[in-house]
């Protein structure tokens, strides 16, 4: 098994990892000047929570066309112009709080612009990582590392944030987050992502979301993902909330204690990146999962009823294992399970659901303490995780991987007719002829076939039987252009579609060969 720490070997990840921890350590101090501030100012539990909600909740609103743009146009450009947008916001909430003009609702919209940022950021940024190491092996480590990568952050970000604002105001540490973008900029500008090798022209904005759609939509593996995401984040999200409301109401802390208590989550996220590889040696992603939300709602119970500081940033230590273990495992599923020519917008779509998880979890969770208090919200918040982790195992998430490989199996079409790129929509007909013994088993394997052509780019799919041959069977799907069928050709299609493919084909009589036909629109106004 590869070594947690391997990908930190090769330069370029370790570059922008670096500068990402950074960027993150500045985010954070960010976050927890922008909570301080509004606790001074209102000492409203509900409004702390909705910097988490303003945060995360752009990427409900811009995460899904983040994903489908990454997969579109050039990465790295995406990249420089989401910290761009991010470096400016920053430093304008900085000169604003230094002329004292900053109130809570100006902290909340700059937040707000500050998500916006990150929803544009994160497809692309997680979308590059398999690019950025030496083997497939190495996701699982890639990603258990960007989990470490935040919650050290967490861990250093807060506590220097605490002592800055201490020091010099929430200014200073608006001011430091803007400066540290500028390290990711710079971290950027060495890397050169890999050459485009697709010779057809890029997708447009809405046929791209639609395709990530259907794909998502038809990949059974994804679906589960974002189920057990579902499950988990929502609730986890009562941690992050609720925490700085605790550490001033609860444990009487200030704003350094506050630091320290997110500096022992941190800390025990290291320790998870670390145990995680021994712990799959033994446990299943799918019990593994279960795990760690039972663990995190144990810590969430400590929170609600423990008085004494120490003890309760000991228990942290925990929660922070629990979180980068979960995340670690449904992240590097994402990485593995979607192919290159979509991995953004699926990427995208389990942001988007992490995120506004994170969003809608931080209001209810922040609305319910205000509502019956504290202690109140984080038992709730509590059974409501053990429950959903147990409930996820019934989602299974198999640990066989895929063969995601790009796979150019399909033979250009021989056309005497010259479609567009537009021209549509295309039918396309495949005859199979099947032995009466194995006609049970083809029917089954073809279900398979189905969801490939489905996930590919196809609006329909469909078999049909010859009531006068019965050993004649008729695929159909209809593809919404000739441009989108061209793309199925040229790269859509994995080593995982070639496999199921040749199952189904297997249980062909070899006397008769598949034929497949093209059928193209016999009226310009068909469409």
């Amino acid at each position: 098994m590869e070594s947690p720490w391997a990908p930190l070997r090769l330069r370029v990840f370790r570059t922008l990892w670096l500068a990402q921890f950074v960027s993150n350590v500045g985010s954070w101090m960010q976050t927890v000047g922008a909570q301080w501030l509004i606790t001074q100012q209102s000492g409203s539990a509900g409004l702390v929570a909705l910097v988490q909600t303003a945060a995360s909740l752009p990427v409900l609103l811009l995460g899904i066309p983040a994903g489908a743009l990454a997969d579109i146009v050039d990465r790295r450009r995406l990249l420089v112009c989401a910290q761009v947008l991010m470096l400016t916001a920053s430093g304008l909430l900085a000169v604003l709080t230094a002329l004292g003009l900053m109130n809570s609702s100006g902290v909340l919209a700059l937040t707000f612009v500050l998500g916006c940022g990150t929803a544009l950021m994160n497809p692309a940024w997680q979308a590059i990582q398999p690019d950025l190491v030496a083997t497939r092996d190495q996701i699982p480590a890639a990603a258990a590392l960007g989990g470490v990568n935040m919650n050290v952050a967490r861990a250093v970000g807060p506590a220097l944030g605490g002592l800055v604002v201490a020091l010099a105001g929430t200014a200073t540490v608006f001011a430091v987050n803007a400066a540290s973008f500028l390290v990711t900029l710079t971290a950027l500008s060495t890397w050169r992502p890999p050459a485009a090798t697709s010779h057809l022209a890029a997708e447009r904005m809405l046929p791209a979301i639609r395709a990530g759609y259907r794909y998502v939509r038809h990949a059974p593996r994804i679906r589960r993902t974002l189920g057990r995401s579902l499950l988990y984040v929502p609730c986890a999200a009562a941690l992050w909330a609720l925490l700085p409301v605790a550490a001033n109401q609860q444990l009487g802390l200030g704003v350094g204690g506050y630091g320290l208590l997110l500096a022992a989550v941190g800390a025990g996220a290291v320790l998870g990146a670390v145990l995680l590889p021994k712990v799959r040696r033994h446990w299943s992603s799918n019990v593994t999962l279960a795990a760690g939300g039972v663990l995190l709602a144990m810590t969430l119970v400590v929170l609600a009823v423990v008085r004494i500081a120490w003890v309760v940033g000991v228990v942290l230590m925990f929660s922070g294992l629990a979180w980068v273990g979960v995340l670690s495992i449904l992240n590097a599923q994402m990485q593995v399970t979607a192919p290159e020519w979509v991995r953004a917008r699926s990427l995208a779509v389990y942001l988007t659901i992490f995120q506004g998880g994170l969003a809608i979890g931080a209001a209810v969770w922040g609305g319910l303490a205000d509502g019956i208090g504290l202690r109140g919200a984080l038992l709730v918040a509590a059974t409501v995780l053990v429950i959903s982790s147990l409930a996820g195992l019934y989602l299974s998430l198999p640990d066989t991987a895929l063969d995601r490989s790009p796979s150019m199996h399909w033979p250009t079409p021989v056309m005497i007719l010259e479609p567009s790129a537009s021209t549509g929509p295309v039918l396309v007909t495949v005859e199979y002829r099947v032995p009466a013994d194995r006609a049970d088993a083809f029917t089954d394997a073809m279900g398979d076939v189905g969801r490939s052509r489905l996930r590919t780019g196809a609006l329909h799919w469909d078999l049909f039987r010859d009531g006068s041959q019965p050993d004649t069977y008729l695929e159909v799907f209809e593809v919404a252009s000739w441009e989108e069928h061209e793309r199925q050709h040229g790269g859509r299609l994995t080593g995982y579609d070639r496999s199921v493919e040749e199952k189904a084909r297997s249980l062909v009589d070899p006397e008769h060969p598949f034929k497949v036909s093209h059928y193209l629109p016999a009226r310009p106004d068909s469409r």
